[in-house]
C-alpha cells in the first residue's frame, strides 16, 4: 500500500496527461454526436457512441502505466525496491491500484456528459461500469506488461500503436456486424469489441448478453496480468 500511494503521487504530479487523458475522451464525444446529426447513423446514437468512447479513453491508461513503470526502470527506483520483500505480484497491485479511480472516472463523467445528449438516466448505467471494469483493468496491466519490457522511448511509439488498435478494432467508430469479413474476425478475438458490446447489451437491458462479452475481457485481464507478473519476475532475477 505505500508503494501504490507513492504511485498515485507520481501520477498526480503530472496533472497535463491526466487532464488530457480525461477530457480528450469527452471532446471525442461531443465531435462524434454532432456528426451523427449529419449522419444519423445507429453507430452515432449515444448509447452506442458512449461505451466506445469510454473504451477508448481506457488507452490511455495504458499509456499512463507504460510510462510510469518506465521511467521508474529509468531512475533505478525499481532496482532499489527489488531489495524489497515485495513480490511480483504486489508490484503489479501497487500500480495498478492508482490507476483504476481514474477509470472510474472517465466513464462516470463520459455518462454523465451522455446524459446532455440524450442519454436515459437508469440503474443499466451502473450495470454499463461494472462490465466496463474488466477492460479498465486490462487496459492497466497491459501498459505494466509494456513499461517491463520497454523503454520510456520504445513505450511511446509502441503506445501509439496500441491506442490505434483500441481504435480500429473496437467497433467504437464503425459498426462491425456492416464491415463483417477478416476485419470482424480480428476485432472479435480481440478484447475492444467484446468490452463495448457487454456495456451496450447493459446500457439496452439485454441482461443475457452481457456475461459472454464480459467473460471475454475477464480472460484477457486474467492472461495480460500473468504475463505483466512473468515480465516484473524477470526484470528482478535480472
Amino acid at each position: 500500500m505505500p508503494l501504490a500511494v507513492r504511485n498515485r503521487k507520481e501520477i498526480m504530479r503530472d496533472p497535463v496527461s491526466i487532464l488530457l487523458g480525461v477530457a480528450l475522451p469527452l471532446l471525442m464525444l461531443v465531435i462524434f454526436v454532432l456528426l451523427g446529426k449529419s449522419a444519423p447513423l445507429d453507430i452515432f446514437q449515444i448509447e452506442n457512441l458512449a461505451p466506445g468512447i469510454i473504451v477508448f479513453g481506457f488507452s490511455f491508461l495504458t499509456m499512463f502505466a507504460a510510462v510510469l513503470i518506465a521511467r521508474d526502470k529509468q531512475s533505478a527506483f525499481l532496482v532499489r525496491l527489488f531489495a524489497s520483500p515485495l513480490s511480483a505480484a504486489d508490484y503489479v497491485i501497487s500500480y495498478t491500484l492508482p490507476l483504476l479511480p481514474l477509470a472510474l472516472v472517465q466513464g462516470t463523467l463520459v455518462f454523465i456528459l451522455a446524459f446532455a445528449f440524450g442519454l436515459q438516466f437508469s440503474a443499466n448505467i451502473l450495470l454499463a461500469l461494472l462490465a466496463l471494469v474488466p477492460m479498465a483493468v486490462m487496459s492497466v496491466f497491459m501498459g505494466l506488461l509494456f513499461g517491463s519490457l520497454l523503454t520510456e522511448s520504445q513505450v511511446a511509439g509502441v503506445g501509439s500503436i496500441y491506442i490505434t488498435l483500441t481504435s480500429l478494432f473496437s467497433g467504437a467508430w464503425m459498426p462491425l456486424q456492416l464491415v463483417g469479413g477478416f476485419f470482424k474476425t480480428i476485432a472479435y478475438a480481440l478484447p475492444f469489441a467484446h468490452a463495448i458490446d457487454g456495456a451496450r447489451a447493459a446500457l439496452a437491458g439485454d441482461y443475457a448478453a452481457i456475461w459472454p462479452h464480459v467473460q471475454w475481457t475477464i480472460a484477457y485481464a486474467v492472461v495480460v496480468c500473468i504475463l505483466a507478473i512473468i515480465a516484473f519476475r524477470r526484470r528482478m532475477e535480472g
